[in-house]
C-alpha cells in the first residue's frame, strides 16, 4: 500500500501486526517480548510474583532482567523478553494457559448525544430505581469509566470538575507523575491516569487497505511513540473520553462548524485514563496490563476503541482484549468495545467474545456540505470539511483528470489523479475533478496532495463509499460527489469551450434524512469464530462526531487560525464510547445490575427505525439487518429501565468455553470462580452455543429438516411486581417460529422466567441465504425485543484456533 497508516488511529483502531519473526524483536539478538497468561489471580500479590520468578528461573539461565510486565490483579501472567524455544518451554509448564507473542497494534459531541435522545420513544418514570439516594441532578456522578486508548489531554474543558462531588471511596486508582503530567493533573471529573513502559520490541507490519478516506495529517505516522506519559499526543484518546463522559461545554465547535453546547453520554460520570496507545500503535502486553490495573481501580465501565482487523483471525487464548475483557466482566465491570472498520465485507467484526458488547458505526442528522457551483450556477452537492478561500462566483478553470493525461502515462491512473499521471502544466491554477470509486491503491487524501503538488488549487473527488464521511482537508477547497452527480459534471466539462466552477467553504446541515444509517466503513457479521453468537450487538453514531482535541494539534490548522479545541473524526472508536456514556449512566441508576444485564438492556431496548419512521438502512441505501446493527441502535432512555433482562451467567461463559473446544482444566486455569460440580457436555461443539442465555439468536446449520430448540430465561426489573408478558414473533418467509410459552406471568420483582423458542422450516429445504426476525416482550409499558438470525451455513470455523 502507498498511504499512511494514521487513520487507523481513528477508524481501524488495534490493527494487531503479529510478529513476522517471533524469535528476533531486537537486531542482533533472537528475543522477543512474549505474553505468559496464567489464568485467574487465585492467590495474593506477594505470592503472584514469587511464582512468575520461579516459573522464569525454571527456564532462563540469563541474569538480566527480562520483565516487561506482570500481571497480579484480575489475572496471572506477565510479559518478558525471552526466545522461541524459551516461550516454547514456559508453555508448557503447569499452570500455563497459553503463550503468545506479543502484538504491535494500531487504533480502531455536541449533536449526536440530542440525535439519540430525539430518537428515543420510551417514556422513563420519573423516580428511576437508583439504589441509593442520588438526585436527578447526579445522576451518572457514581460511575467510573476506565479507557485504554491514546491518554488524555487534561486541560480541555471537557474534563473540568465544577459542581461534581466528592471521587468516590472505593476509587483504588492513581494519576501518575510524567515529565509532561502531573498528579495535578487530575480532578472530580478525571480521577485517574496512567501510562506504560513502552520497552517491549514489536516489529511494526504496515497495513495493506487503503479503502477509508484518511482522517490525520501523514505526519503523524511518524511521530514518536509516548507511551511513559499519560498525556495524549495524537488527540483519538481525549476526543474519545470527552464523547463518553465530557462535561457540558457551551459553545464548542471545529472552528464555527458543528457549533452547540458539547457533553458527553454520561457528563457526571468520572474518567480513568489508561494510555496503551501511540501514534506508532499498541502493544498487547500494555493493554493487559490496563486491564490488570482497572480491575484493582475500581471502574464499573471499560471503553475500548480498539479491535484487529478482519482479515486477523486472533484465537481466544491469543488475544489481549478478549483475554483482559473476561476477567474484567468476571470482577463486575462491563466491557465496550468497536467493531472494527473493515466494512462493509461480510465476517468482518471484531470483538467477537459474547463477554464484550460490541458497538458498529451509524451516521447522525448532520451533514458537512461542501458545493461544487458550476459555470451557469449550477449547483452540485458535496461532502467534507474545508475553510474554501476560493470566489463564491464560478470563475475557476475546471479540469477532469483525465484531460490532463501526461504523456506516455495511463488514462486510469490518471483518471484517478494517481502520481505521475497528469501534466503539471495543465493542471496548474485549475480546480481538478478526480475518480476515486473503486481505486484501492491511493487513499483520497494521497490524491489531494498529487493535485496541490503540481499547482492544482482545488480538487472534486467521485467517491461512492465516502461521501457521507466528511473528512477535514484543511484550508485548501476539496470535495466528494456521488457518481450520480457526476455526470452532470463531466458533462458540463465536455460540452465547455471553457469550463470553470468554484467549491464553496462547508456548511452544517441539521435534521439530515435519513439518518440514522450504518456507515459503509462499520464492520459486518457474522461472527468468523461462530455463527452461534450475532455480532456486532449494538449500534451508536460514530460519523463525523464532534469531540474535544489536544491543543496542540497543528496538522491541519486552517492559515490563521489557532489549533482547534474540538475535532469532527468517524470511526467505530467514535461509537464505542457513545454506549459506554450509556452503561455508565445505567450502572449508576441501577447500581447492582450484573454486565450482561446492563448489556441486555441496552441491546432489547434498541431501535430499528430511523427519523423517517422507516427502517434503519445502510448508508448506500439497503435495509439494515442485525449483521451491520445487532440489535439495532442505541437509545438513550430504554436501556434505564427495560422491563426484562437477559443475565448471560458465569455458567454461560464456561459452557461457551467448552463449545468452542477448551477443556475443563483449561477452564479452570482461566476462570476465577467455577462451580465445583461444573463439566463440559460430553458432546460439545458450536452449535450449542446458540442456547448461552445471550440478548439475541443465532441459529447455523439450519437444513430445514430438523427443528431447532432454543432456551432463554428473562429476569424481572420492571419494578411492577406482578405484571404478564405476551409474545410476538416477526418471522421471515419460510420460517416457523414458535414460543412455549407466549405468555409470562411474574409474580414479583427479579423473579426469573424461562421460555423456549422452536424454529423450523415451513418448505422443508434448506435456506439459500442468512434471514433474520425477531421476538419482542411486552406488558403494554415496556417493549423487550431479541433480534434472530437463521443460517444453513456452518456455525464451526477451524480457523479460529484457541
Amino acid at each position: 500500500m502507498k498511504g499512511n497508516t494514521i487513520f487507523f488511529l481513528f477508524c481501524s483502531l488495534f490493527l494487531v501486526s503479529f510478529l513476522e519473526d517471533t524469535g528476533a524483536a531486537q537486531a542482533g539478538t533472537n528475543y522477543g517480548v512474549y505474553i505468559v497468561y496464567m489464568g485467574a489471580a487465585a492467590s495474593t500479590n506477594g505470592s503472584l510474583r514469587d511464582d512468575h520468578a520461579r516459573l522464569m528461573s525454571s527456564v532462563l539461565r540469563r541474569k538480566e532482567n527480562t520483565l516487561v510486565h506482570t500481571y497480579r490483579h484480575g489475572f496471572s501472567g506477565f510479559a518478558a523478553r525471552i526466545s522461541e524455544k524459551e516461550a516454547r518451554s514456559i508453555a508448557q509448564k503447569p499452570g500455563v494457559v497459553s503463550v503468545f507473542p506479543d502484538t504491535q497494534v494500531e487504533l480502531h459531541t455536541t449533536r449526536s448525544w440530542d440525535f439519540l435522545k430525539y430518537q428515543t420513544s420510551v417514556k422513563i418514570d420519573s423516580k428511576p430505581n437508583t439504589g441509593n439516594d442520588q438526585s436527578s441532578s447526579s445522576v451518572g456522578s457514581d460511575s467510573i469509566i476506565g479507557i485504554l486508548d491514546t491518554g488524555i489531554w487534561p486541560e480541555s474543558e471537557s474534563f473540568n470538575d465544577k459542581d461534581m462531588g466528592p471521587i468516590p471511596s472505593r476509587w483504588k486508582g492513581t494519576c501518575v507523575k510524567a515529565d509532561d503530567f502531573n498528579p495535578s493533573n487530575c480532578n472530580r471529573k478525571l480521577i485517574g491516569a496512567r501510562s506504560y513502559d513502552d520497552s517491549a520490541d514489536i516489529k511494526t507490519t504496515t497495513t495493506t487497505t487503503t479503502k477509508y478516506q484518511k482522517k490525520y495529517d501523514d505526519s503523524a505516522a511518524t511521530a514518536p511513540a509516548k507511551l511513559h506519559t499519560p498525556r495524549d499526543t495524537v488527540g483519538h484518546g481525549t476526543h474519545v473520553a470527552s464523547t463518553a463522559a465530557g462535561s457540558t461545554v457551551a459553545s464548542a465547535s471545529y472552528y464555527g462548524l458543528a457549533d452547540g453546547t458539547a457533553k458527553g453520554g454520561s457528563p457526571s460520570s468520572r474518567i480513568a485514563m489508561y494510555t496503551v496507545c501511540s501514534s506508532a500503535g499498541c502493544v498487547g502486553s500494555a493493554i493487559l496490563a490496563a486491564f490488570d490495573d482497572a480491575i484493582a481501580d475500581g471502574v464499573d465501565v471499560l471503553s475500548l476503541s480498539l479491535g484487529a482487523p478482519s482479515y486477523i483471525r486472533i484465537g481466544l487464548k491469543s488475544d489481549p482484549i478478549a483475554i483482559g475483557a473476561f476477567h474484567a466482566v468476571d470482577h463486575g465491570i462491563i466491557v465496550v468495545c468497536s467493531a472494527g472498520n473493515d466494512g462493509p465485507e461480510s465476517e468482518s467484526v471484531v470483538n467477537i467474545a459474547p463477554w464484550i458488547l460490541t458497538v458498529a458505526a451509524s451516521t447522525i442528522d448532520r451533514d458537512f456540505q461542501s458545493k461544487v457551483v458550476l459555470g451557469g450556477n449550477k449547483v452540485i452537492k458535496g461532502e467534507g470539511i474545508n475553510f474554501s478561500p476560493l470566489k463564491q462566483s464560478p470563475e475557476y478553470p475546471l479540469i477532469y483528470a483525465k484531460n490532463a493525461k501526461k504523456s506516455g502515462a495511463n488514462e486510469a491512473e490518471a483518471r484517478n489523479c494517481n502520481p505521475d499521471s497528469m501534466d503539471k502544466d495543465l493542471i496548474k491554477g485549475k480546480i481538478v475533478v478526480c475518480n476515486n470509486v473503486g481505486d484501492e491503491n491511493y487513499s483520497a487524501r494521497e490524491k489531494i496532495s498529487v493535485v496541490k503538488g503540481l499547482g492544482g488549487i482545488g480538487i472534486v473527488l467521485i467517491d461512492d463509499k465516502s461521501s457521507r464521511v466528511a473528512s477535514t482537508y484543511g484550508s485548501f477547497p476539496a470535495t466528494l460527489i456521488k457518481s450520480n452527480d457526476s455526470a452532470e459534471v463531466l458533462s458540463y466539462i465536455n460540452s465547455s469551450s471553457n469550463p470553470v466552477a468554484t467549491i464553496l467553504p462547508t456548511v452544517a446541515v441539521t435534521e439530515y434524512k435519513p439518518a440514522p444509517a450504518i456507515a459503509y466503513f462499520s464492520a459486518r457479521g457474522p461472527s468468523y469464530d461462530t455463527m452461534n453468537v450475532l455480532k456486532p450487538d449494538i449500534a451508536a453514531p460514530g460519523v463525523d462526531i464532534l469531540a474535544a482535541w489536544i491543543a496542540n494539534d497543528t496538522s491541519q490548522t486552517p492559515q490563521g487560525k489557532e489549533p482547534p479545541l474540538y475535532n469532527v473524526i468517524s470511526g467505530t472508536s467514535m461509537a464505542c464510547p457513545h454506549v459506554s456514556g450509556v452503561a455508565a449512566t445505567v450502572k449508576s441508576q441501577n447500581p447492582t445490575w450484573s454486565p450482561s444485564a446492563i448489556k441486555s438492556a441496552i441491546m432489547t431496548t434498541a431501535t430499528q427505525t430511523n427519523n423517517m419512521k422507516a427502517p434503519i438502512t445502510t448508508d448506500s441505501g439497503s435495509i439494515a439487518t442485525p449483521y451491520d446493527y445487532g440489535a439495532g441502535e442505541v437509545t438513550t432512555s430504554g436501556p434505564l429501565q427495560p422491563g426484562l433482562v437477559y443475565e448471560t451467567r458465569t455458567t454461560d461463559y464456561l459452557n461457551y468455553l467448552c463449545y468452542i473446544g477448551l477443556d475443563i482444566d483449561g477452564i479452570k486455569a482461566i476462570a476465577k470462580t467455577i462451580p465445583n460440580d461444573f463439566a463440559c457436555p460430553r458432546d460439545s461443539n458450536s452449535d450449542y452455543v446458540s442456547n448461552i442465555n445471550y440478548p439475541s439468536i443465532a441459529i447455523s446449520k439450519f437444513d430445514g429438516k430438523a427443528s431447532k430448540n432454543i432456551s432463554r430465561t428473562v429476569t424481572n426489573v420492571g419494578g411492577d411486581g406482578k405484571t404478564v408478558y405476551a409474545v410476538s414473533v416477526d418471522a421471515p418467509s419460510g420460517i416457523v417460529v414458535k414460543v412455549i410459552p407466549d405468555q409470562l406471568t411474574f409474580t414479583k420483582n427479579n423473579e426469573k422466567l424461562s421460555y423456549q423458542v422452536i424454529f423450523s422450516s415451513s418448505t422443508a429445504t434448506s435456506l439459500k441465504e442468512d434471514v433474520f426476525g425477531s421476538i419482542t416482550w411486552t406488558n403494554g409499558k415496556f417493549k423487550v425485543r431479541s433480534p434472530f438470525v437463521v443460517s444453513s451455513k456452518s456455525g464451526d470455523n477451524d480457523e479460529y484456533v484457541l
